[in-house]
């Protein structure tokens, strides 16, 4: 008798743990490197968050400073389109990206927020001030909008009042989250009496509840034909005819 013969069974079950070995290895080899790949790209992100953050904290503390030197200047050195509203679009436009990399600070995101309403509302009480000292006319626009996913127009809105800020550049318009904690904020909506019916527009002296389109808001803002037309919609136009 060969007791050098091996039981195939045996064979056969070493042969299939072999393969499952095999194949664990190489699953748990495509985990980690999985794993590795997505730390490294969340660290990538991280990093660039923070990175924005420090641009916008330097463009806040900048935006206030000018707001001190606009206060100082005389009314010759004034004009309805100063520097601080395509500032603070711009910074606009970086918040808006920094909300949507849905960061795990977003805590730091929300005190950014903050304190780009409260200069906001800074820009159109010193252009306030500046309209009645100069005899200036702008024309301003208080947008007021929901986050928190009960204002299904409030994104349309967003993008109609976009336009219009391309087309006239020199219009000022005020975007504010209408459930942000901030104490001058729920003033502003207290003294202008806004509801919370968003979105809403508080135009001259009157709130404006539900979506308006651009030809909406040209038909409530005559106004707006005494402002210059960028040179992109003076072009467009001009193509047109």
């Amino acid at each position: 008798m060969n007791t050098d013969t091996q039981d195939p069974v045996v064979a056969s079950r070493g042969a299939q743990w072999s393969t499952y070995l095999i194949a664990f290895l190489i699953t748990a080899f495509i985990f980690a490197t999985a794993l590795l790949a997505s730390s490294y790209f969340n660290s990538r992100r991280v990093a660039d968050v923070r990175a924005t953050q420090d641009d916008i904290s330097t463009d806040i503390l900048s935006l206030e400073t000018q707001f001190d030197l606009l206060q100082e200047y005389s009314c010759s050195d004034v004009a309805e389109n100063t520097i601080l509203p395509s500032a603070l679009q711009t910074l606009a436009n970086r918040l808006s990206y920094l909300e949507g990399q849905r960061s795990s600070n977003a805590d730091e995101v929300l005190r950014l927020k903050r304190l780009y309403s409260l200069l906001e509302i800074k820009d159109y009480l010193l252009m306030k001030r500046i309209a009645a000292k100069c005899a200036l006319k702008p024309v301003f626009i208080l947008y007021f909008y929901s986050n928190a996913g009960d204002c299904p127009d409030c994104e349309k809105q967003g993008y109609a009042l976009t336009a219009l800020s391309e087309t006239y550049p020199q219009l000022r318009t005020y975007s504010f989250d209408y459930d942000l904690g901030v104490a001058a904020l729920q003033t502003l909506i207290a003294i202008a009496n806004v509801d919370n019916k968003l979105p809403a527009l508080y135009i001259n002296g009157k709130t404006y509840y539900g979506y308006q389109s651009v030809d909406d808001i040209q038909k409530i803002l005559p106004e707006l034909k005494t402002l210059e037309k960028s040179a992109t919609s003076t072009a467009a136009a001009t193509k047109k005819k």
